[in-house]
């Protein structure tokens, strides 16, 4: 039994370490654009979870393997005693998994789970340097830029948002429509329009990007399967420097 567990250990650490490199090498492909200070926090977060869960993904699969080859049925005499062998084998890991698994869980709601919360939120007080209330509705959106009272509700129009501003979303659905979902890839944040209830989501953008350069990462989807129209409810996004902005406004006004 000595031996089960030395192999166990050593092919568990071993795949574990592999792992555990191939996804540190990989982590700038795993991601799209970072187009907001928040993208970086959300990805962090996710990078820190994959890290604690390789361990625990490895040891599922090397308790699989050793259970396959060392306790299987081998219509034998011997089974008898294996089967006692077994039993003993998986009770003690089965507490011991239940100890440090618990703890782990413990570890993750602490951090990232309420730390990446509170940072997420800590712009929350601040005077956002733009405000734009939006409204889901199937399956379309619409904005209104309060700061400028210029709205938007063209869907194939450009969501046009400035650089280097914290931008402030006041999100919501109509009274009478469903559940929508406000969600724009490169800033990572997700936020549900709810019907009557107003929510919000702060952006603090970091850099230049648009839907016609790149389309999967600027353009703000309805995450929330919300009817027959949910696929197509979205809506292209520029993000621009700030006198381009200011031109797009004056033009909107006049």
């Amino acid at each position: 039994m000595d031996r089960n567990k030395y192999t166990a250990s050593a092919v568990w650490i071993g795949s574990t370490a592999l792992l555990e490199w191939a996804a540190y090498a990989g982590r700038h492909s795993l991601f799209g654009v970072q187009g907001a200070e928040q993208a970086f926090v959300i990805d962090d977060a996710f990078m820190l979870l994959m890290y604690l869960s390789i361990p625990v993904f490895a040891l599922v699969w090397v308790m699989i393997g050793i259970s396959i080859v060392k306790f299987r049925d081998r219509g034998d005499k011997e089974q008898v005693g294996d089967d006692q062998q077994s039993a003993k084998f998986h009770g003690r890991w089965a507490w011991s998994w239940l100890l440090w698994s618990s703890l782990l869980c413990l570890v993750v709601m602490i951090h990232p789970g309420w730390t990446g919360l509170q940072e997420l939120r800590s712009t929350s007080g601040d005077t956002a340097d733009l405000t734009i209330e939006v409204t889901g509705q199937r399956w379309v959106w619409s904005f209104y830029y309060k700061d400028h009272d210029v709205w938007l509700m063209n869907p194939k129009e450009n969501l046009v948002l400035p650089n280097d501003s914290l931008i402030r979303f006041k999100v919501t659905s109509r009274d009478d429509d469903v559940l929508h979902s406000f969600w724009i890839p490169a800033f990572r944040q997700k936020i549900d329009a709810v019907p009557g209830v107003t929510t919000y989501v702060d952006v603090t953008t970091n850099r230049i990007g648009s839907y016609a350069e790149d389309p999967v990462n600027y353009r703000l989807q309805c995450a929330e399967l919300c009817g027959l129209g949910h696929s197509v409810m979205s809506q292209p996004v520029a993000v621009v420097e700030k006198s381009e902005f200011a031109d797009w406004i004056a033009e909107k006004k006049g």
